[in-house]
């Protein structure tokens, strides 16, 4: 606020404003990092039957999801710590089961991959990935 201040000076009317701005913000579920990735799936009504948890940890699941090759893969990376202890692992399973509750499957994920991308290293991995190799023989 300092160095939007005129003539550096923070005035009240300007700590003001901001404080209104953040709480308009925080209280906002639209402003949530996580809310562009489920629109992409779920529809409005759906978006307000889940809690803040629920929609947190469903767009991880999705985010893993999307930069997962299959849905074994997810599963694995999901379920890295709990999958040591059961003497049958079924990772795959859990996981489609998880998103079935939520009405939607991994395919649909997979489908809407070409959407919003994170940061510039996802750009420099999706070149690299579709990149061939120099020293590939053919």
């Amino acid at each position: 606020m300092a160095t939007l201040a005129p003539g550096d000076r923070i005035l009240t009317q300007i700590v003001d404003e901001e404080i209104q701005r953040l709480l308009a913000t925080w209280n906002d579920p639209a402003h949530l990092p996580t809310e562009g990735v489920l629109q992409e799936l779920l529809d409005k009504k759906q978006l307000e039957q889940l809690d803040l948890f629920d929609r947190a940890q469903l767009a991880f699941v999705v985010d893993v999801c999307k930069h997962s090759r299959s849905l074994s893969e997810a599963g694995r990376t999901l379920f890295g710590a709990s999958r040591t202890r059961k003497t049958v692992s079924n990772d795959a399973d859990r996981l489609r089961k998880y998103l079935a509750r939520f009405g939607t499957e991994f395919s649909r994920i997979q489908q809407n991959i070409p959407t919003k991308i994170a940061s510039l290293g996802d750009v420099l991995e999706q070149l690299t990935v579709s990149q061939p190799r120099a020293n590939t023989r053919v």
